[in-house]
């Protein structure tokens, strides 16, 4: 489903715009509703938020269509810096709309003040997230003497959003605008179940609906982050992307076989795939740092698999896939992917060597061509890889879907990769927007028949 997306979202821009543009991310669900700072209950205070600590716990399994799930910790220290006690009902908000008019609520509230349990009751406020319509608040009761510290601890479970193979979590410091002066001291933590990475959290790169708040700072299976004094505004409202749980730990569990068996090629096949789908966007791929190692180390997976199992056609197709989605969008940047391309083209054609019936091979070659139709010619009985035979010219490209300012490592040369031939025959003319299949309107319809044709589905690839 995830390339339809692709393929679609280029075509749509193609057609409504019909001249360069650029984006960077695509649109998607937004989150369900965030954790959120406490906010008072009367217009002014002299209670003062001092400081907070947050931990942001993802757990380790989640149900079956979930994309991850956390456990929320917030610790708050309130201290009234007034002469009188001050008496109000707590809000913290436990719905938003999330953007359909849908109204998701965080589950499992639970709040302490000076580490006994109060209860809570339901009232209706402004979207804290939208401004909008009433959602549900739960508010409960708190005296604040003066002069004192109260602790106050809430805790809930919270959903992340997004989509495969990507989570997000939010937690929304706006609403404590409302406590007298600053906040004091803000610490953030988001602790995984796992080691943290650049390859598992997502940094400077945003993935769509959402883009990790900058300043986070690894440490073992922790990101953290610390503000001073913040006046906060929506600005502020935290947000993190990370690979969603359960398929990170597929990568570690391919990665624990492998080094048991070094030599099981399918386990080779599986990881290629599991980084390949952790580099790619519905349209375009992951610029920052732990995007471009993702590409190499799918691109290393898939050798050895092609390596260890050299006839085995849909690994093959599956390198090639890889190859070819990065050098489609990487030449629609202006980058120079000559190389990307000829190895996708020498992978896919072994492919229909080894396979030429079989369903996905069919289908990663059809792709292919339709990336590069000045590099293929199709037949009735298959297609002719012209680039493999000629020195290629390339267009100018046309169509500018990604932007960005960072470049893909090389590819490093491997010595299992088959050599790129060099006999020199007359070039490839480039091609002109009206005999471009991506381009040409002449063949939107067929186009689109053959997209809503297409059975979209995972495949072991």
């Amino acid at each position: 489903m995830k390339r339809l997306f692709r393929f679609l979202w280029a075509l749509m821009f193609v057609l409504l715009i019909g001249s360069p543009t650029s984006v960077r991310a695509d649109v998607a669900p937004p989150g369900h509703p965030p954790g959120s700072n406490l906010e008072p209950g009367a217009e002014i205070t002299q209670v003062r938020m001092v400081a907070e600590t947050v931990l942001i716990d993802v757990q380790v399994s989640a149900p079956a269509k979930s994309l991850g799930q956390a456990k929320v910790t917030a610790d708050f220290t309130m201290r009234n810096l007034g002469n009188e006690a001050e008496s109000m009902g707590v809000r913290f908000p436990i719905s938003s709309n999330n953007g359909f008019g849908q109204f998701p609520e965080i589950s499992g509230l639970n709040v302490k003040v000076d580490g006994s349990i109060v209860s809570t009751r339901r009232i209706m406020q402004e979207d804290p997230v939208w401004g909008s319509d009433p959602v549900p608040w739960a508010e409960f009761d708190a005296t604040f003497p003066p002069n004192q510290d109260v602790h106050i601890q809430v805790t809930y479970m919270l959903e992340g959003t997004g989509e495969y193979p990507y989570a997000a979590f939010y937690y929304v410091l706006h609403t404590g605008a409302g406590w007298k002066d600053t906040i004091g001291r803000a610490d953030l933590s988001v602790r995984l179940p796992y080691e943290a990475n650049t390859l598992n959290v997502i940094f400077d790169e945003q993935t769509g609906w959402s883009s990790t708040t900058p300043g986070g700072e690894i440490s073992g299976q922790q990101v953290e982050w610390r503000f001073q004094n913040l006046e906060p505004d929506q600005s502020n409202d935290f947000q993190l992307s990370i690979v969603m749980p359960s398929a990170w730990q597929k990568v570690l569990a391919e990665q624990a076989s492998l080094q048991i068996n070094p030599n099981n090629g399918e386990a080779w096949g599986r990881l290629g795939k599991l980084y390949k789908e952790m580099y790619f966007f519905r349209r375009g791929f992951r610029h920052d740092a732990g995007g471009r190692q993702l590409f190499q180390l799918s691109i290393a997976a898939y050798e050895k698999v092609v390596t260890l199992l050299p006839d085995d056609a849909l690994w093959h197709a599956g390198f090639a896939d890889l190859l070819a989605v990065h050098a489609y969008y990487a030449s629609q940047e202006g980058q120079d992917a000559t190389t990307d391309i000829l190895r996708s083209m020498q992978e896919i054609h072994r492919a229909l060597e080894l396979s030429p019936n079989d369903p996905k091979v069919k289908e990663i070659a059809e792709e292919i061509y339709f990336f590069f139709p000045n590099a293929i010619v199709q037949l009735e009985s298959g297609y002719d890889f012209l680039w493999l035979t000629a020195t290629p010219v390339f267009a100018t490209p046309t169509l500018v879907l990604v932007e960005s300012t960072s470049t893909p490592e090389p590819v490093p040369a491997s010595p299992t990769a088959t050599s790129v031939p060099t006999t020199t025959l007359t070039p490839i003319s480039s091609p002109t927007p009206a005999n471009n299949p991506i381009c040409g309107t002449a063949l939107i319809v067929p186009l689109l028949a053959w997209f809503v044709g297409r059975k979209w589905k995972q495949s072991r690839l």
